[in-house]
């Protein structure tokens, strides 16, 4: 069973964190949220609390395959400057594991130093991201080597789908993305526009 965890931080972005969980929970993934802190219950961008199962300090990264960030500004920031969090991309990034974000998370891996070339994020966060040797897609979710980026809430659910993806195959992506329904999308996108 893949180990993955997920740090959420005050301010962040709810949908993309429940997506998260809930799809990798569903694909058999041993997801663990953490707060950055000894608060277990964290609030969210819009009023909505979280209760992390741990605090981050209490971990050790060599027990874990993946580290996920989830967006939302404020939660971003937090993430961007909390010392463990960037030590923890450092040493996920050493060694070649799965570093995800979606929204502006992004900035978090740039100020950490592990965001290299293609990439997504939401849209602007990208002036605050040195765009040195980096290429900006306009995609919805973005592999590059050992990491995966996206653009928002909306992309929740496709990123997740990536995450199931690179960390339980193909085939389990494919029967979530059936199961979650997500072929009847093109007609509702088709009808909407």
């Amino acid at each position: 069973m893949k180990n993955v965890m997920v740090p959420i931080a005050r301010g962040f972005e709810e949908i993309e964190l429940v997506s998260v969980v809930d799809i990798l929970r569903r694909a058999g993934v041993r997801v663990v949220l953490v707060s950055l802190d000894s608060h277990k219950r964290v609030l969210g961008a819009h009023n909505i609390v979280i209760e992390a199962d741990n605090a981050l300090p209490e971990f050790d990264s060599e027990d874990f395959d993946a580290i996920i960030l989830v967006g939302g500004y404020n939660g971003m920031q937090n993430l961007a400057n909390n010392e463990l969090v960037t030590l923890w991309l450092k040493q996920f990034e050493n060694s070649q594991k799965l570093i995800a974000a979606i929204c502006a998370s992004p900035i978090v891996l740039d100020k950490a130093g592990v965001l290299k070339g293609d990439f997504t994020c939401y849209p602007g966060c990208e002036s605050q991201i040195n765009m040195e040797k980096k290429n900006k897609k306009s995609s919805a979710v973005v592999k590059n080597g050992n990491i995966i980026t996206s653009t928002g809430p909306a992309t929740a659910v496709v990123f997740a789908l990536e995450l199931t993806k690179e960390l339980c195959g193909e085939t389990k992506a494919k029967e979530l993305y059936d199961e979650l329904q997500m072929p009847t999308l093109s007609e509702f996108l088709h009808t909407s526009a």
